[in-house]
């Protein structure tokens, strides 16, 4: 079928099924063109939660659709490919997380979302990139913190807050492969130029940044500056909606080290125009959660929701 024919079809699919989809800023152009809710992962499933739909059809990676279901645990949540993984949740495995709690039983632990469900499970709070730095100020100065999974973005918090917290050494294979050379390069090309930046970004990079934030909040940040022109420090497929918001003004994408397309993330490119038909079609791969992991993993995010 042509990309046409895939958009027609997913629409009648949507319409027989009952379905929303859902698609993360990351994702390709046409897979967000097709999207009835393109965001980020929290904010998505949080939606989709509100709508009427019986099936939530997440175009994003894994760890996000759990959370979808953990919201929305009476509605189908299907994913376009089961291996659409994340660097930072698989290098945070549950046994490994939980032993880490056992040797530090006097932190709380404070849990990026970008975790698997079995990890969410055994944290005290879950947060957003939006919303750790509120939380980490809600957290007693003489309680410790364990923050996990990713140093970089732990690091950044560490500096904004004033707090010393236990991290755990995980990082995001995409917005540790920027290179700083590349980036002065090119900053000295385009001298007008805002670098704006993730915090899941190694440090030298978000030291030359002139705003940090999450990826809403970097679309946000280029609606309303008065800039002309943004080198953008995160996974590239933002710069879709970033053009669509503010079409007048210039996006280049951060270079990586090496001389490959190593910023696009590898996982959320695992979904295609074809891929989210068929698992629409099929009703496969399916998300399912055992009711007493949903439960558990239930309870550190509405304690982010009640702190943020």
């Amino acid at each position: 079928m042509t990309g046409n024919e895939y958009r027609l079809e997913i629409a009648n699919l949507k319409r027989e099924m009952n379905a929303v989809v859902l698609a993360h800023y990351y994702q390709e152009p046409e897979i967000q063109d097709v999207a009835d809710f393109i965001g980020d992962s929290l904010d998505l499933s949080r939606r989709a939660a509100s709508t009427g739909a019986d099936v939530i059809v997440f175009a994003g990676v894994n760890f996000m659709a759990e959370t979808a279901k953990i919201l929305s645990p009476t509605k189908q949540v299907l994913i376009p490919d089961a291996n659409a993984g994340c660097s930072l949740a698989e290098g945070c495995p549950a046994d490994a997380f939980r032993e880490m709690r056992r040797l530090h039983p006097d932190h709380v632990s404070i849990t990026y979302i970008n975790c698997s469900a079995e990890v969410k499970a055994e944290s005290d709070i879950i947060c957003t990139s939006s919303n750790a730095e509120k939380i980490i100020h809600q957290i007693p100065p003489e309680k410790p913190i364990f923050f996990a999974p990713d140093r970089n973005l732990g690091r950044y918090l560490s500096k904004k807050t004033g707090r010393d917290m236990l991290l755990w050494n995980g990082s995001c294979i995409v917005h540790e492969t920027f290179s700083i050379k590349k980036l002065l390069a090119l900053k000295i090309e385009y001298p007008d130029a805002d670098i704006i930046a993730h915090p899941e970004c190694e440090e030298p990079i978000l030291a030359r940044a002139a705003f940090i934030g999450s990826t809403s909040a970097l679309l946000k940040y280029v609606t309303q500056s008065i800039g002309r022109r943004f080198i953008v420090a995160t996974e590239p497929g933002i710069i879709h909606q970033m053009k669509k918001a503010a079409p007048a003004k210039e996006f280049i994408p951060a270079p990586p080290e090496a001389n490959c397309a190593c910023n696009n993330c590898p996982y959320m490119k695992l979904n295609t125009l074809e891929k989210l038909y068929r698992c629409m079609k099929e009703r496969s791969p399916r998300i399912e959660l055992d009711p007493v992991l949903r439960e558990r993993a239930l309870a550190p995010i509405q304690r982010m929701l009640a702190m943020s």
